[in-house]
């Protein structure tokens, strides 16, 4: 209970540019090929797409959202490991957001959304630095659907 009023005291939160409201969660999507060429559609004929398919194998998505200042960033890797997570999280600290005082991040409780992630990515100052810019808000267990970010996740598949 205390954890999922923690996240709706900080989506009532005013729009604060120095410290930008950063939901975050990540998805796998299989990637696959077509066997056949798919055949567009003509007048009076509707679009003709084999159902057979190549598995190219999977892909990772991270989602950052900003409810607020509404905007959104998409970041694909090949996994997802403790070290895309950090890098993602470097990413949203030094390219997305390098004027803010503070990111106001919320995130479920998949364990590699951690400070030890960056400590086991990079050297223990940058690590440090980073998560010192980070104020964090997880969701309850079970209760991730209160990120926006998977909301949205959820929408889009």
């Amino acid at each position: 209970m205390a954890a999922m009023e923690d996240v709706l005291d900080v989506y009532e939160r005013p729009h604060n540019p120095a410290r930008p409201l950063v939901c975050m969660d990540e998805f796998h999507v299989q990637l696959v090929g077509e066997t056949r060429t798919p055949v567009p559609a003509a007048p009076g004929r509707p679009a003709r797409i084999d159902y057979e398919y190549v598995r190219n194998g999977y892909a990772n998505i991270f989602l950052c959202g900003e409810p607020l200042a509404g905007r959104r960033h998409v970041q694909v890797t090949d996994q997802r490991t403790k070290q895309d997570w950090a890098h993602a999280i470097r990413d949203l600290v030094d390219e997305q957001h390098p004027e803010a005082e503070q990111i106001v991040l919320v995130l479920d409780n998949l364990n590699t959304h951690v400070a030890s992630s960056l400590y086991e990515t990079f050297p223990a100052p940058e690590a440090r630095r980073l998560w010192r810019k980070l104020e964090v808000h997880y969701t309850p267990k079970h209760g991730s659907w209160l990120n926006m970010a998977e909301t949205e996740i959820r929408i889009m598949n």
